[in-house]
């Protein structure tokens, strides 16, 4: 299994502009079982889990890779698929 997480002390708090990325008006409940992508397309897995500020993602079926992303990183939700 691969674990990674972000962690928060290491946010850049002069870099928070990430922040006016993020479609305000996503209804994080509606992320649940959805598929989550990143740069170029990168399968990021499905999301189980929203925490306060991270998205949980997992993807495999046997060999199950786990993310933590930070929700500030979240571009848009098309309601089909998450982007980072």
């Amino acid at each position: 299994m691969i674990y990674t997480k972000y962690d928060k002390s290491n946010i850049d708090n002069n870099n928070i502009s990430n922040m006016d990325r993020i479609d305000s008006n996503i209804n994080w409940d509606d992320v649940i079982k959805k598929e989550a992508r990143g740069l170029d397309d990168a399968d990021l897995g499905e999301v189980p889990e929203v925490g306060d500020d991270y998205i949980f993602t997992q993807k495999g079926a046997v060999h199950k890779h786990k993310y933590y992303l930070p929700q500030n990183l979240v571009t848009r939700f098309d309601g089909h698929t998450l982007w980072f």
